[in-house]
């Protein structure tokens, strides 16, 4: 969601690599389609504690979207942060330019919590996720 095109380093991304994939806090998948690695979704800030996290997801390009590998990626790292790592609430934001992101938000069940200058912030419980998977 940048006006700047991305170039690939290969520098950047083992640097990416090293603090993203390898944190201890995350979760982190790889959303692939025919072989091809189309996204990355990942449950970050992940809190044993109380038993919470955040979604991030992120499509490769533009061609990928519309199609719904975002959002049965969604779907599957919910069912995974609420079934296997029991968790009670999953965190997810979007920039408010970004209406695909957050209308597939509310279509898995997500709450609007609040905006603030530049994201909305969402918040969905497992009590909800189950009775949302249970109707589909």
């Amino acid at each position: 969601m940048t006006e700047t095109k991305y170039v690939y380093h290969e520098e950047k991304v083992d640097q990416y690599y090293e603090l993203k994939v390898l944190d201890a806090s995350r979760i982190f998948f790889a959303i692939v389609c025919d072989d091809v690695v189309i996204g990355e979704i990942q449950l970050k800030r992940i809190d044993t504690i109380n038993d919470c996290a955040t979604l991030s997801i992120v499509m490769s390009e533009d061609k990928v979207k519309n199609k719904g590998y975002g959002s049965e990626a969604e779907r599957l790292i919910l069912a995974y942060g609420f079934e296997v790592l029991n968790l009670r609430t999953i965190y997810a934001d979007a920039v408010h330019r970004n209406y695909r992101s957050k209308h597939v938000l509310e279509k898995l069940g997500f709450d609007h919590l609040y905006d603030d200058a530049i994201l909305s912030y969402y918040q969905l419980d497992r009590v909800k996720f189950g009775l949302i998977k249970k109707r589909d």
